[in-house]
């Protein structure tokens, strides 16, 4: 498909702040755009960055329907090479988030032909640096006008890009994490596998409680019995117990991501047992009280693999072990950066070059 293209007059390039760059505050010149009308997308364009115009009455904006991914691109620091990583992933994810959310499905080779040509007119904004990328945030919702409680007729896909740094710069530390037996991020047959807008919101009113409390994130427990371990914060959890490494199951309740499977992937690789499987809050205590619990980890597109350092359930924190300060953890992150950044040899194929 024919993307038109109208590039900006003047860049904002320097108007970024010295060694400053946040998390998804600073957007890149260009954004990608087109329609479903009918039965087919139309109109794919890559124009300047700026405001949309959205009907009041938006199906998206009253009933959240509203699907979206994040992925990103990475300078090589040898090669000056620009690479996203594990793409193909991200387009499977938002057809199944699309299917749920009854949302007419964006084909891989378009979501790829569209951010990759996005990416190359924007490849001044891939920052450089070992904590720097480019992050890009694809977003579908229905923009139909109506009340009426349907699917919308109607839908817009969007790209857009900012330059970031980690999510989480702790310098090495772990992060401290609340485990939530009040409220819920997902239930058994609901949208908890998709990447879908009303899952996060779901999730604003706890996480500003918690933050105010001083925690960095949430421990997510399932929203039956509030017993089982299942996401921290936005990242999926791994727990080393021993010479096992466990991580709740893909139950249709846990976002299924893409830094999960790759670690999972690596660290079969490296010869770890693996258990997919339901964790009790009960269990991990067990465990830590028998000097089992070697060590826990977050893992997502954000953050990419972060340490935990303490978890605080029903009043009480459980310090968790700094095993050769979190080694397994910190094996992980190395060599997953690596991979982004081209820095090693990529024998999965995931990586894939912009250029």
């Amino acid at each position: 498909m024919h993307i038109d293209i109208q590039r900006a007059s003047v860049s904002r390039i320097n108007e970024i702040p010295d060694g400053d760059l946040g998390f998804g505050r600073i957007f890149s010149d260009h954004m990608f755009s087109m329609d479903w009308l009918g039965d087919r997308w139309i109109e794919p364009r890559i124009y300047p960055y700026g405001p949309i115009e959205v009907i009041p009455s938006a199906l998206a904006l009253h009933y959240g329907q509203s699907v979206f991914e994040g992925l990103k691109a990475y300078r090589g620091p040898t090669d000056d090479r620009i690479r996203l990583f594990r793409p193909h992933s991200n387009a499977q994810r938002l057809k199944d988030s699309c299917e749920r959310l009854c949302i007419p499905c964006v084909s891989p080779e378009l979501f790829l032909d569209a951010i990759r040509e996005l990416v190359s007119i924007d490849s001044d904004w891939v920052p450089q640096g070992p904590d720097c990328s480019l992050y890009i945030r694809p977003l579908l919702f229905g923009s139909e006008g109506t009340l009426a409680v349907r699917a919308a007729s109607t839908y817009r896909f969007l790209i857009i890009t900012a330059p970031v740094q980690e999510y989480f710069n702790r310098q090495g530390q772990g992060i401290y994490l609340k485990a939530e037996h009040r409220f819920t991020r997902a239930s058994p047959g609901g949208t908890g596998g998709a990447k879908t807008a009303g899952n996060y919101a779901a999730t604003l009113r706890p996480m500003s409680d918690s933050a105010g409390a001083g925690f960095d994130q949430i421990l997510w427990l399932d929203g039956v019995e509030h017993r089982y371990v299942e996401e921290a914060g936005q990242m999926n959890i791994f727990f080393h117990l021993g010479d096992t490494i466990v991580t709740p199951d893909l139950s249709g309740t846990i976002l299924p991501g893409i830094t999960r499977d790759t670690a999972l992937t690596i660290l079969r690789e490296w010869g770890y047992k693996i258990e997919e499987r339901r964790i009790s809050m009960d269990e991990v205590i067990t465990a830590s009280k028998a000097g089992n619990l070697r060590e826990a980890f977050g893992a997502g597109t954000a953050a990419v693999v972060v340490p935990i350092d303490r978890i605080h359930y029903l009043g009480q924190d459980l310090q968790l072990p700094q095993e050769d300060n979190h080694s397994l953890c910190q094996q992980l992150y190395q060599t997953i950066t690596e991979l982004q950044f081209g820095v090693t040899q990529d024998n999965h194929g995931w990586s894939v070059l912009v250029d």
